[in-house]
């Protein structure tokens, strides 16, 4: 799985979490300490996570995380047609990449 952020004139790059299953701790750990709550320190104020509704994302440990750092949190429905589009998107791109790329082959 890989997590990045967009926002207006600034992306981050891709985190790549290499081993295992996106838990909520390893979220919290590797997303949300370090690098969502620096961004959330540059915005200001009017900084909102916008997330989906994977279930590790909506875990208390992240909740309390984001309370405790005081980032707010955009409520999304849990079928939401927009998330559905971004999702589309993250496909296209992910097929478009990979046609780029000739498979793997052993020549012997």
């Amino acid at each position: 799985m890989v997590w990045a952020e967009i926002s207006l004139g600034y992306r981050t790059d891709l985190h790549i979490f290499k081993r295992g299953s996106v838990t909520a701790v390893r979220y919290r750990d590797e997303v949300l300490g370090p690098i969502v709550r620096l961004c959330a320190a540059a915005v200001g104020l009017t900084f909102v996570l916008i997330d989906d509704n994977a279930l590790p994302l909506r875990d208390d440990v992240v909740d309390d995380y984001l309370e405790s750092e005081g980032i707010g949190r955009m409520a999304w429905p849990a079928y939401s047609p927009i998330i559905y589009l971004i999702e589309n998107r993250w496909d296209a791109l992910g097929r478009a990449v990979s046609s780029r790329f000739s498979p793997p082959a052993t020549f012997i």
